[in-house]
């Protein structure tokens, strides 16, 4: 029982669960970069992706784009490359309701799907979110162990937004799929299939 206090670390049993030591806890989420999107084409994170965290969160806080009815994505590189085409396999579904509450649907969508594709994988399967100014998509992309080297790379991300602003809907979109490269990623990258990005912030997390 006599434990040495240390700054930034938590009392937990040790290995052999006969006694308490300091360390880390699981599950923290260590704040790694900010961005705050400000008509940009594309918001790229290029540093801190490494062996350090096994797993990394993104998080979309207000995503507005400049452009109506348009999808935000997310594609993927190695090293220094800034080609974002790794190859990837995926699924999705959605789930929607409408402000009026008579139009409801839960349902796989093969459109925004890939089998072994290189584009950017949608991560709004649905038609796009409106622009309207009171308009804005929030959701999170978990990406696992993007620095090992012998798997490929398994991600999941979920996104609500609002749509069709004639005819407003909630839509809430399930995406997942795996980056098909045993090679470290290091460069994860997000823009609207067409036009930029008007604002909102973009926060990357390494999860202890």
């Amino acid at each position: 029982m006599n434990v040495t206090p240390a700054a930034s670390k938590a009392i937990k049993f040790n290995s052999g669960n006969n006694g308490l030591e300091t360390g880390d806890l699981g599950g923290d989420l260590i704040l790694l970069s900010t961005q705050t999107a400000s008509n940009s084409a594309t918001i790229s994170f290029t540093s801190g992706i490494d062996s350090t965290y096994k797993e990394y969160i993104f998080k979309f806080i207000n995503i507005h784009q400049a452009t109506d009815d348009k999808y935000l994505s997310v594609q993927f590189d190695t090293g220094t490359n800034t080609n974002y085409n790794q190859t990837i396999t995926s699924c999705n579904f959605r789930a929607y309701h409408n402000e009026a509450g008579n139009d409801t649907a839960l349902e796989y969508r093969t459109q925004y799907d890939q089998a072994q594709g290189t584009s950017f994988q949608n991560l709004m399967v649905s038609s796009g979110s409106n622009n309207d100014n009171d308009s804005g998509s929030c959701g999170f992309l978990h990406l696992f162990e993007p620095s090992n080297t012998s798997k490929v790379k398994h991600f999941i991300s979920r996104m609500n937004f609002q749509t069709n602003s004639s005819a407003p809907y909630s839509m809430d979109t399930f995406v997942a799929g795996y980056v098909n490269t045993s090679t470290a990623l290091t460069r994860v990258q997000f823009k609207f299939n067409s036009g930029n990005i008007d604002s909102g912030t973009f926060k990357m997390y390494g999860v202890l």
